[in-house]
């Protein structure tokens, strides 16, 4: 099953779409995740940086407090993913 099949999953991306500020992408993460889930998934956005400067995986795992195995997933979707980590690590970065 594709996800991007499922209506509501189309709809969250047309509501990440809508948000018009900075601000306004934190309330609405803090609405709909848990503080846990928003902690993991900013955290393997640190990871993907500190992958897209040739970083180890365990000075990464040391440094974001990552298991590897998490360290490994982000890669795997870094390397062979649709290319957004990439993407946003480039316009993070300017």
């Amino acid at each position: 099953m594709n996800i991007w099949d499922n209506e509501s999953a189309q709809e969250l991306c047309r509501a990440f779409m809508c948000l018009e500020s900075e601000e306004e992408c934190r309330n609405f993460l803090e609405d709909i995740c848990t503080i846990k889930e928003i902690m993991e998934i900013s955290q393997r956005l640190m990871v993907a940086k500190q992958l897209d400067k040739g970083i180890s995986y365990n000075e990464i795992s040391k440094r974001t407090g990552a298991s590897t195995a998490t360290v490994c997933r982000v890669k795997r979707c870094y390397d062979y993913g649709s290319g957004m980590y990439k993407t946003m690590v480039g316009r993070l970065e300017k």
